[in-house]
């Protein structure tokens, strides 16, 4: 998701999304977007979260 304008806002809604539906993602790439610091603190959380195959971000 490069470049693609997500605020913190649109990070609470990715978390959210990625918690309903489970996926095989390992990775997500966030460069050149507007999350703050609570976005980081968001997706942070969701890395700690054992049913997320999410490991880098």
């Amino acid at each position: 998701l490069w470049n693609c304008s997500i605020g913190e806002e649109g990070c609470a809604d990715l978390i959210s999304a990625l918690k309903k539906n489970p996926s095989q993602l390992e990775e997500l790439v966030l460069s050149y977007n507007k999350v703050g610091d609570a976005g980081v603190k968001l997706l942070s959380a969701l890395l700690e979260d054992p049913h997320c195959k999410l490991e880098r971000l």
